[in-house]
């Protein structure tokens, strides 16, 4: 069992059956059910997911977002001082967008195995805590 961390993006890519990446994401999602790993995502992810659908009134998929995001099948990471800590040293070193940083900084402190996104740049930054960081171009499961 792996603990995977799912940026925002895989969750629209799924949720909405994104035309390209949408079916990727279902095969990611299956292989870790079959495996047995624990997903987990950040509190920053439930925001970042919530507003397009505020943006647009679209209370139904808010709450199909919510209704997702939530335990056993997703673990939510808080981004508390521990978590702040990552953050700064991320920050200092890779000089990333903050949403970014935010992220990275709960997978490290909740030790992930895999960071997966479909953020390339992401790619090249090494973060202590975070075993893998890919982007939906790279076959890890």
């Amino acid at each position: 069992m792996s603990l995977i961390f799912w940026d925002t993006n895989l969750f629209v890519y799924w949720m909405e059956d994104h035309a390209v990446w949408g079916a990727k994401v279902e095969r990611v999602r299956t292989r870790m059910l079959e495996r047995g790993d624990q997903l987990c995502t950040s509190a920053l992810t439930i925001g970042e997911l919530l507003t397009g659908p505020c943006k647009q009134g679209n209370a139904a998929l808010a709450d199909r977002y919510r209704g997702v995001l939530r335990p056993p099948w997703v673990h939510i990471l808080s981004f508390d001082p521990a978590a702040a800590d990552h953050y700064a040293r991320i920050r200092a070193q890779w000089a990333l967008r903050p949403a970014d940083a935010v992220q990275l900084a709960c997978a490290a402190e909740a030790q992930v195995d895999l960071f997966l996104t479909n953020d390339q740049h992401l790619g090249r930054v090494r973060v202590p805590g975070i075993q893998f960081i890919a982007d939906l171009n790279v076959n890890v499961l």
